[in-house]
């Protein structure tokens, strides 16, 4: 059974993760309109990952017998300059997730809660490679710049990105 400071603080990541689907959510809806559908299918798998982390943490809550507790989502951004600014900001909202993270992580530890503390390992290693992601894509924005046809190029290479629900979505 889950103690209530590890459950609360799972719930809090819970609306963590959802709101980080609907900032995605968001960057893809600007994205599409702005007819950029590579940069708007990257944003709507971001989506769909950030709503299989908050399903992951929901699972795991009814699992050890505790409660989830939904709450409201505080809006997000609608708008961004350009994706290169949408991927800035991309890094900077899975730099903050990443610190969250690791805030659990510890107080897991610190509770005693080894349960806790190893699934989360998996989301440790997940932001990483979230971060990495982004900056990969900050790279590429702006090595090609206002390039028409690298634009061109490089938003059919993430028109060309898949869904792959996490394996830790199956594991409870």
């Amino acid at each position: 059974m889950l103690n209530n400071k590890v459950q609360d603080a799972l719930n809090e990541q819970i609306n963590a993760e959802l709101w980080s689907a609907y900032l995605y959510l968001s960057m893809a809806m600007q994205f599409e309109a702005d007819g950029k559908p590579g940069v708007a299918n990257w944003f709507k798998i971001q989506f769909q990952e950030e709503q299989a982390h908050a399903t992951v943490f929901m699972n795991y809550i009814n699992q050890r017998g505790g409660r989830v507790v939904l709450k409201a989502i505080d809006a997000v951004p609608t708008s961004w300059s350009s994706p290169l600014d949408a991927f800035k900001a991309t890094l900077e909202h899975e730099q903050k997730v990443t610190a969250l993270i690791n805030n659990l992580y510890a107080l897991a530890e610190a509770e005693r809660d080894y349960a806790t503390r190893d699934r989360l390992a998996w989301f440790v290693t997940e932001q990483v490679e979230e971060e990495d992601n982004a900056r990969q894509l900050i790279d590429k924005f702006t090595l090609i710049g206002n390039d028409g046809m690298g634009l061109y190029m490089l938003d059919q290479e993430l028109a060309a990105r898949t869904y792959t629900a996490p394996s830790i979505l199956n594991e409870d």
